[in-house]
């Protein structure tokens, strides 16, 4: 930006007393207030942790150079940086602010790092997986509202990894999608389909979100799961996973994805009846859940309520404008 158009007060004598306050300052020029909010924010936590740690050069340039080379590791196919903001519990804090649920709702988790966008579309009885992917397994869901009516044409984006425990995107040789496919509810609200037992697999450790994970002694396995990205007119879009009761790592989620109410048992289809209608075999695994969507206008008054407690508990002075926390300024 032109400097002749900017009004920059004099910075000169910086100290760490008062280097926090004047970098806000030179932030705040411009007119947008939740941008001004956001770095104001940013700036004192981040200047406050140098300060409370006595951060030292080295391990400043350090971060920096593990951000950087988690820049390097991003492809169109990984996402490195969401991958760092997943293992440090910031997905889960994000998801859970931005897509409150009253309790008859399902509750959302983490998106991952590992939806694509090029799934294809099935029809209800469809295996979304090619052959030799796993052990086959019926799902079988219904989709409704905190009223208990169907949502009707939902668009429901499933993706899940192999037996192996890759999602096709981590192979070189990718052609086409494959465990993954988008269906649409049905006049009920229901959707079935047919895919792999899911189960548990380390998250890619070899990169330097890995190398973290080592030094702080963490491991990076998930447990058991299969993801669902539910989207319908008029309703809160639905990010969540379904996990498999009773896996190793279903207390030790390296995400912090893990919730107890999207923990499910999986069963056999057993009855033939049923195996015959669906196309699987009765020895085959099933899955069986009932999910429910919040409403845009419920959504948004619980989010509303949250931010204003929790800013209240903070003892904060911001304003609350368009249901997001601004600058204490005067608004229109």
């Amino acid at each position: 930006m032109d400097p002749s158009k900017v009004n920059i007060p004099p910075m000169k004598d910086l100290t760490p007393d008062n280097i926090t306050p004047n970098t806000i300052i030179i932030n705040s020029q411009g007119p947008d207030k939740r941008l001004q909010y956001l770095f104001e924010r940013l700036v004192t936590h981040i200047h406050d942790f140098a300060r409370e740690t006595r951060l030292t050069t080295e391990e400043w340039m350090a971060g920096i150079l593990f951000l950087t080379a988690a820049g390097q590791m991003c492809s169109d196919t990984r996402q490195e940086f969401i991958l760092l903001s997943d293992v440090l519990g910031l997905s889960t804090l994000v998801e859970t602010i931005n897509h409150p649920k009253p309790s008859a709702a399902t509750e959302g988790t983490v998106l991952g790092p590992f939806h694509a966008e090029d799934a294809h579309e099935f029809s209800h009885g469809d295996s979304i997986c090619s052959d030799g992917k796993g052990e086959m397994c019926l799902v079988h869901c219904t989709l409704k509202d905190t009223q208990g009516r169907p949502v009707v044409g939902a668009s429901v984006d499933i993706w899940e990894t192999d037996e192996t425990g890759h999602y096709d995107t981590q192979y070189a040789e990718r052609q086409y999608p494959d465990c993954r496919g988008i269906l649409k509810t049905d006049e009920n609200g229901d959707f079935w389909f047919k895919a792999v037992r899911p189960v548990p697999y380390p998250i890619p450790h070899d990169g330097p979100v890995g190398k973290m994970l080592e030094k702080l002694h963490r491991h990076p396995y998930r447990p058991s799961h299969m993801h669902f990205m539910i989207i319908a007119e008029g309703y809160d879009t639905l990010v969540t996973s379904l996990y498999i009761r009773g896996d190793p790592y279903e207390t030790s989620d390296a995400v912090f994805g893990v919730k107890s109410s999207l923990i499910i048992d999986v069963g056999k289809v057993g009855d033939e009846a049923v195996a015959q209608k669906y196309g699987v075999k009765a020895s085959d695994w099933a899955i069986n859940y009932d999910f429910v969507m919040v409403s845009d206008k419920e959504a948004n008054a619980l989010k509303l309520k949250n931010a204003q407690e929790a800013l209240r508990k903070l003892g904060s002075t911001a304003k609350m404008v368009d249901g997001l926390p601004v600058c204490d300024v005067d608004v229109d």
